[in-house]
């Protein structure tokens, strides 16, 4: 999605403070270790320091059986993985192990099974390198459930975008804390886990003459173009404790969209970006790719994927960049421009929902339906083409799956989203749409977490949108800050079924209710 940058930044150099202080830490790291000093009259000793294990631990994928732990270290190495009942427990109830080495960047990630459903798990990761043990690093997980107990969970999207870091002096990226203190039973990310084409600067003056400061590393200085600095954009985010926090205590369910990549790209782009060297979109999509599935605990390499979290909700993850066609006005009646699932995955879609035996079935997408995405003056990113006819270009395969839907009898569908920067509350119906075959649903968004505010977007009438709320940030690409930033919190009922979406703001304030009483 298109943004406008924040205003040029000038100044001290932040990365310079930055590197130096990593240097001492080096050093003052020896020290507390214990090891001999460096003499001054002869060769520095050789000390055998203990793996690292700085990005902390997340888990994600989470069912009543199984989970994905991921966690990194600086060197190869074997990753031990163990469950115990409490934090300090002694007693272990599975372990596991994988070996890391610098093909994944020396991330690992390990599936665990035969999980007790239903139960609050913690695990223990520490990484061993020629017999050097790393400091252990703690974890938490709830598996689902296989009984009517109540379930909750949150989503948003959008981190580091258009120029907003970590800013020590606000607190870092405190969506993730917001998250962490409501405790859900798993987050879901909606995508833009990154910004990989969004360089940041040192320092961005504000309106008011304040000085925003980003912290800023090497591959946060330009647009990824290696690999590596595709995974500089990951490493840059777990530096900041509130991420890091919330991964431990909350598992993910994560997606992609455009900036884990660049700005709108598409399969088959050659970009005119002149910030860029490498051009061919497909090869930066496959480098962007990799280092978005060695840095989340992502179960497989599917972005498309069905998660079950117990009787009461199966949530339905989509690919919205993968088999997407170009973007062009999206009103072509067939062909490549109406492609954003594609066949094999618009069917794999109507199968996992109509397959589902949960109460309620959520589509997590990677974007709205019927809010107006632009790229550029004609060409559309998104799903909508801004024509209130018949369904056309990209609203045809969406067009095909609610009619599926429909035509099966499938109920209780509600659609999770964020992308545009803002949030807002949907209800979709074909009294007021220019299609009539599927059933009335819901769609929510909201986001971003951590990047600038964008908003209202222009609502395409194909489908019978209504805005029941929306709230956006008091400017264009506003700062991170607690009014600015948005995210959603769901709870289903076990006793009643009924579910309750709230939009939030990351100072703790729900802004929007709706409760959903099922079919």
């Amino acid at each position: 999605m298109s943004h406008t940058p924040p205003p040029a930044a000038s100044g001290l150099s932040r990365r310079r403070l930055l590197q130096g202080a990593a240097v001492l830490g080096a050093g003052a790291g020896l020290g507390a270790l214990g090891g001999p000093a460096p003499s001054a009259l002869g060769a520095p000793a050789l000390v055998r320091s203990r793996p690292e294990v700085r990005w902390g631990v997340q888990s994600g994928d989470v069912t009543a059986r199984s989970a994905v732990v991921w966690s990194k270290t600086d060197r190869p190495a074997r990753m031990l993985v163990e469950v115990v009942a409490t934090a300090d427990s002694r007693r272990v109830r599975g372990r596991w192990q994988v070996d890391v080495g610098p093909d994944t960047d020396h991330a690992g990630k390990v599936h665990l099974d035969g999980l007790p459903a239903g139960t609050e798990l913690f695990y223990r990761v520490r990484f061993d390198a020629d017999g050097q043990d790393s400091e252990p690093v703690v974890g938490r997980l709830r598996t689902a459930p296989r009984d009517r107990r109540d379930v909750t969970f949150a989503w948003s999207g959008d981190v580091a975008g258009q120029g907003w870091g970590i800013n020590p002096d606000s607190g870092g990226m405190t969506g993730f804390e917001a998250v962490r203190r409501l405790q859900p039973d798993f987050f879901l990310h909606s995508g833009d886990n990154v910004y990989a084409d969004g360089p940041l600067q040192e320092r961005v003056v504000l309106p008011d003459g304040s000085v925003w400061r980003n912290v800023v590393t090497p591959e946060k200085s330009k647009v990824a173009e290696t690999l590596d600095e595709f995974r500089g954009q990951y490493r840059y985010n777990l530096l900041d404790a509130n991420v890091r926090a919330m991964a431990a205590e909350v598992p993910l369910l994560v997606q992609w969209d455009d900036h884990e990549v660049t700005n709108n790209w598409y399969p088959g782009e050659v970009l005119t970006d002149e910030r860029y060297t490498v051009r061919d979109v497909d090869t930066l999509a496959a480098r962007g790719r990799q280092a978005f599935t060695e840095y989340t605990p992502l179960g497989g390499d599917r972005v498309q994927r069905a998660l079950s979290y117990g009787p009461l909700v199966d949530v339905v993850a989509l690919d919205l960049r993968t088999h997407r066609g170009p973007n062009t006005e999206n009103l072509a009646p067939d062909g490549p421009g109406t492609r954003i699932l594609g066949e094999d995955q618009l069917a794999r879609v109507s199968r996992q929902l109509r397959t589902s035996r949960a109460l309620w079935k959520v589509v997590a997408s990677d974007m709205p339906i019927g809010l107006v995405v632009p790229d550029g003056e004609v060409a559309q990113e998104g799903i909508a083409n801004r024509d209130p006819g018949s369904p056309a270009g990209r609203e045809l395969e969406i067009a095909r799956l609610l009619s599926d839907l429909k035509r099966h009898g499938v109920r209780n569908v509600v659609w999770l989203t964020a992308d545009v920067h803002y949030t807002a509350a949907h209800h979709y119906s074909p009294e007021r749409a220019s299609t009539t075959d599927f059933d009335p649903f819901w769609e929510f968004v909201s986001g971003p977490l951590h990047a600038g505010t964008f908003g209202p977007s222009e609502l395409d009438a194909t489908f019978g949108p209504r805005v029941v709320f929306s709230r956006t940030g008091a400017r264009a690409g506003e700062e991170p800050n607690d009014s600015s930033q948005f995210l959603g919190h769901v709870r289903i009922d076990g006793d009643s079924g009924v579910m309750t979406v709230e939009l939030r703001d990351i100072g703790g304030r729900v802004l929007h209710r709706t409760d959903l009483t099922p079919a």
